[in-house]
C-alpha cells in the first residue's frame, strides 16, 4: 500500500445516522487497511461512497462470524491490516465482532479500537441523570418474565438497552406494572433528521408513543430509583413468614413500603 498502516486489526465506529459523524482518523484508516470487514456491506458502501473509500468489502455478520475467521487472519499473517465495522455505531456493541476480536488476539496481533459515534452515550450525552453510573444491558431478552426480573434487579441502576419499534410499547407495558413511577428516556432516531429524546413516566410514555409512530433505531435509559439501598426481597419476605403472615398479606406490605410489584412479591412468596 502506498500509506502503510500497522498490521492490526482496527475496530472503526461509524456513524449511527448523519454520515458527517465520523472522525477523520477512521476515514483515514478506512482508506489505508486492505479489506473492510462490514456487517451490511450495503450500509457501508453508502458511507465509503461518501468519502471516496475505495477499500474492499467483505461480508461479516452473526451468521458468518466463525466461518471468516481464518479468512481475515489470513489478511494479517501476510501484513495486511483490517478494519471492521458494524452496520452503525460502534462494534462489539450489541454488534458482531467479538469472536473475530478473541481469536485475532489470541494470533498475538493488535486490536486497535477507532472511537466514534455509539448510541449508548450519545442518549446519555442528553438526557439529565443523578449520578454518572449506569449498566448496559444491551438488547433485552424476548420473554416476559425475563425482562420482569432484569427490571426488578436493577431498579437501582441507571438502566440502558436497545430495543426494536415493535416490541417497544410491551416493554413499557411491563416495566409500567413493575414500577408505574419509573422515569424513563426513550431516544430513537439519533442523529438523524428527526431525533426525538422524550423522557417521562412510563404510563405517560406509554401514552405518547400510541399515539405517535415509532421507528428507527431506539436507546432507552430507566433512570435509577430514588431509594438509596436496593432492598433483599427474599430477606423481608423471610422475616415476615417468620410472624406467620400469609402470602397475600406479605406482598401487600412489600410492595407498599417498597415500591416493588405486588404480583412479583406474592410469586416470590410461593418460590419461599
Amino acid at each position: 500500500m502506498a500509506n502503510s498502516i500497522e498490521t492490526a486489526l482496527y475496530v472503526v465506529a461509524s456513524p449511527i445516522g448523519n454520515l458527517d459523524d465520523i472522525t477523520f482518523r477512521a476515514v483515514d484508516v478506512l482508506k489505508k487497511v486492505d479489506v473492510i470487514a462490514s456487517e451490511d456491506t450495503r450500509n457501508t458502501s453508502v458511507l465509503l461512497d461518501k468519502y471516496s473509500i475505495k477499500t474492499k468489502l467483505v461480508s461479516y455478520h452473526k451468521f458468518n462470524e466463525v466461518s471468516k475467521i481464518e479468512f481475515f487472519l489470513d489478511y494479517l499473517k501476510n501484513n495486511k491490516p483490517v478494519a471492521l465495522v458494524s452496520d452503525a455505531g460502534t462494534p462489539l456493541i450489541s454488534d458482531p465482532g467479538n469472536i473475530l476480536v478473541e481469536a485475532i488476539l489470541k494470533e498475538g496481533f493488535r486490536v486497535i479500537p477507532i472511537p466514534g459515534a455509539c448510541a449508548v452515550t450519545t442518549l446519555l450525552s442528553a438526557v439529565d441523570r443523578k449520578d454518572e453510573d449506569f449498566k448496559f444491558i444491551g438488547f433485552l431478552p424476548k420473554s416476559s418474565n425475563q425482562i420482569q426480573e432484569i427490571i426488578q434487579k436493577n431498579n437501582f441502576e441507571n438502566l440502558v438497552f436497545y430495543e426494536s419499534p415493535n416490541r417497544l410499547l410491551k416493554t413499557l407495558e411491563i416495566i409500567k406494572e413493575i414500577s408505574p413511577d419509573k422515569k424513563i428516556s426513550v431516544a430513537r432516531e439519533l442523529t438523524k433528521k428527526f431525533e426525538e429524546i422524550k423522557t417521562l413516566k412510563a404510563e405517560e410514555i406509554i401514552e405518547y408513543y400510541k399515539k405517535n409512530t415509532l421507528k428507527g433505531e431506539i436507546a432507552v435509559l430507566l433512570h435509577k430509583n430514588e431509594q438509596k439501598n436496593e432492598i433483599d426481597i427474599d430477606e423481608k419476605i423471610k422475616k415476615l413468614k417468620a410472624l406467620n403472615l400469609k402470602d397475600k398479606e406479605i406482598a401487600s406490605i412489600v410492595s407498599v413500603l417498597y415500591d416493588v410489584n405486588k404480583n412479583i412479591v406474592y410469586k416470590k412468596c410461593l418460590q419461599n
